[in-house]
């Protein structure tokens, strides 16, 4: 299907596009490169009654088998990164780790943390992601947003209500374009080399030889998810093609052939099975969405 130039693809798989490799049949994937296209096809989509879901390098979710209805954008062709003295600009689809790189190769530390995270900028600033003491809120100067009413909207840092995996966008039902991040000069080896260290922690601990979402599950106040993971005997366990990682106990990996609803089922074995254990409820860092 066609809108005006852009692509609409009908019934289409999401797995090829996810970074776990799962994700059911969407009833319609588009992927803009412009944000003219962008808010063409939010226009599209809202007077035709769809309902609207965007995504980034769909890093963080879980989409059942059932796919979703409506329209599904992905935002990963909207990827400009443009350095201006300080501050880095970057579009919503801009991976994560190459903002970080932009800034170490123009001296300007406040991104190492966001080195080795396979997400885009639109989802860490949804999420407020973060990892080794750093995370969005720490740098992000503001971030612009098209609305539900259409406006094309810039939030200072001031209104972004970031919390632990929070930001306003989670309830105000804004499409994040861009962000802007405020860093601060610093020298380019010491900036790689905290870049490195990072990344040595990361090969080390995290099970990065298999599709996964990164951390599953928030930290629980007094806590940490991982090690009640681990003390309920829970590593290795597995359900259809998806496996409690034996590296890193907070991760689930796609092994093979997994699907969403594999991770959606394990996620509530664990949940259930560290609640008898510890009387400790773990809530999801992980989005799950869609029909089964």
């Amino acid at each position: 299907m066609k809108l005006d130039d852009i692509t609409i693809f009908e019934q289409t798989a999401l797995a090829p596009y996810a970074h776990t490799q799962v994700g059911g049949v969407v009833e319609y994937l588009a992927i803009p490169k412009t944000l003219l296209a962008l808010q063409k096809l939010l226009d599209w989509a809202k007077s035709n009654g769809h309902d609207i879901h965007i995504f980034g390098r769909l890093s963080n979710l879980v989409v059942r088998n059932g796919g979703l209805k409506g329209l599904s954008i992905l935002l990963h062709e909207l990827r400009d990164i443009h350095v201006d003295q300080n501050t880095i600009t970057a579009d919503a689809g801009a991976d994560l780790i190459l903002v970080a790189e932009a800034a170490m190769e123009n001296d300007l530390t406040g991104l190492e943390w966001a080195a080795g995270i396979p997400g885009s900028v639109g989802g860490a600033i949804f999420m407020n992601a973060g990892a080794y003491g750093g995370q969005a809120s720490m740098v992000t100067a503001s971030a612009t947003a098209i609305m539900p009413n259409g406006e094309v909207k810039s939030f200072p840092a001031d209104t972004l209500d970031f919390d632990y995996r929070q930001s306003v966008f989670q309830k105000n039902g804004g499409v994040i374009v861009s962000a802007t991040f405020a860093l601060v000069p610093d020298n380019k080896q010491s900036i790689q080399s905290r870049m490195d260290d990072n990344n040595f922690r990361r090969a080390n601990k995290q099970p990065l030889n298999y599709p996964s979402n990164g951390s599953v599950f928030k930290r629980p106040e007094g806590f940490f998810a991982g090690k009640l993971i681990m003390d309920s005997k829970l590593q290795g366990v597995r359900i259809g093609g998806v496996e409690v990682s034996k590296k890193h106990a907070g991760f689930m990996v796609n092994i093979g052939n997994g699907t969403g609803n594999d991770y959606e089922d394990l996620i509530h074995f664990v949940q259930k099975t560290v609640k008898i254990k510890f009387g400790v409820t773990l809530e999801t860092e992980v989005r799950i969405m869609g029909e089964r």
